[in-house]
């Protein structure tokens, strides 16, 4: 087995067990202890886990928010499927929300030429990707801007969206359960998400089967106030199952 992908293992092991232990991991794959934690090291470094006394924990289950050039390199396959099967989703015409998210972003790259829609977003890398289409009317949600995600929060961003009414908010969250709903650790931009569910007819959550199950310092959303949750096949089918009895319709693909 390549380090690459012993690494990849690793991770899906920390993730599913919140936790991997250094001298389990070597004898589960037949390699030194010093392997192992070279491995943790190389993904410590890629920002998706945190060295602890005897192992590593996933970033996730310790409520910190990685930045956007960390999130934007994990998951990318999942998300590119999530984005794709979101466009099935979009009005004919009118006007959409795309919330800041790498996913979202992801969705924004790939909206069609040949619609025409209004794109309201507190995204601001989302904006500029969106600004050389001539199909697409951009408003871009104004506020205090956040440098670690690049969304735009507080008292103006609320405003905004307070006084917007969108057909369709493609939203993104960090965590989301049954128990605590949709869940991200900065209680301005759950601020600002709640507005955006507020301002839209209808919701679509675009989350890979990572952010399921793992919850953070501040709550935005019910599951019964999204319509439809698109996920990647790595969610647990009975998970899926419990998500789906919560409110939403789950999509997987």
């Amino acid at each position: 087995m390549y380090a690459e992908e012993r690494q990849q293992v690793i991770l899906d092991r920390a993730r599913a067990r919140g936790r991997v232990d250094v001298a389990a991991l070597a004898e589960e794959f037949a390699v030194t202890t010093e392997t192992i934690r070279r491995d943790l090291t190389a993904l410590e470094r890629h920002g998706v886990l945190r060295r602890v006394h005897g192992g590593a924990i996933p970033v996730e289950r310790l409520g910190f928010e990685p930045a956007i050039a960390t999130r934007e390199g994990v998951m990318t396959t999942e998300k590119e499927r999530i984005a794709k099967a979101a466009l099935a989703l979009l009005p004919e015409e009118g006007t959409i929300l795309l919330d800041a998210g790498t996913t979202t972003a992801k969705m924004a790259d790939l909206l069609p030429l040949d619609r025409e829609l209004t794109v309201v977003t507190h995204s601001v890398n989302i904006a500029l990707m969106l600004t050389s289409r001539p199909n697409l009317t951009v408003m871009l949600v104004g506020g205090r801007l956040r440098s670690r995600t690049l969304a735009t929060v507080d008292a103006w961003a609320l405003q905004a969206l307070k006084d917007s009414f969108v057909e369709v908010a493609f939203i993104a969250t960090n965590g989301l359960s049954s128990e605590r709903g949709l869940t991200t650790p900065d209680p301005a931009e759950a601020m600002v998400k709640r507005a955006a569910i507020g301002a839209a007819r209808r919701c679509v959550l675009l989350a890979d089967h990572t952010k399921i199950g793992n919850d953070h310092f501040a709550r935005f959303a019910d599951l019964a106030d999204i319509e439809t949750l698109i996920t990647d096949s790595g969610i647990d089918s009975a998970v899926a199952e419990e998500l789906g009895a919560a409110g939403p319709r789950v999509l997987i693909v």
